[in-house]
């Protein structure tokens, strides 16, 4: 498995413990009965600032993970990984992970620093590819 594809499954896992981790905190917060239900009725109290930041958290990187995967997708079909698309996806979960944390605990502007490497890592990746993929084969 290629460096890039490697960071996208770890990406893929890190979103499944987001979630997982913000379901369990939920629950503990506010119990199951309501999350047993299809939720046609608004939440009994409002989750804590730290589940609503880890709600968030799990959103953002919902959103910025189809970037990257098609960044790792065109990478790879078009057999352009090198080591700076390897080192860019490497960049993207190391920035992932610390971007949880950071937000769930308020790190300004640390949060925005994670974010924006992330972003920045898979924009490198697609401008890469492009660069690194003459029409000639």
């Amino acid at each position: 498995m290629t460096p890039e594809l490697t960071a996208l499954a770890l990406s893929g896992l890190l979103l499944l413990v987001q979630l997982c981790w913000m379901a369990v905190r939920a629950n503990l917060e506010l119990g199951s009965e309501y999350f047993l239900t299809p939720r046609d009725t608004p939440l009994p109290k409002a989750p804590s600032t730290g589940t609503q930041r880890l709600k968030r958290a799990y959103e953002n990187h919902l959103e910025a993970l189809l970037p990257f995967a098609i960044a790792v997708f065109v990478v790879t079909l078009a057999g352009a990984g090198t080591g700076l698309t390897a080192a860019c996806a490497w960049l993207y979960l190391a920035a992932r992970v610390l971007y949880v944390p950071a937000y769930l605990y308020g790190w300004v502007p640390w949060r925005s620093v994670f974010f924006g490497l992330a972003l920045l890592a898979t924009g490198l990746m697609l401008v890469a590819a492009l660069l690194g993929n003459s029409p000639n084969g």
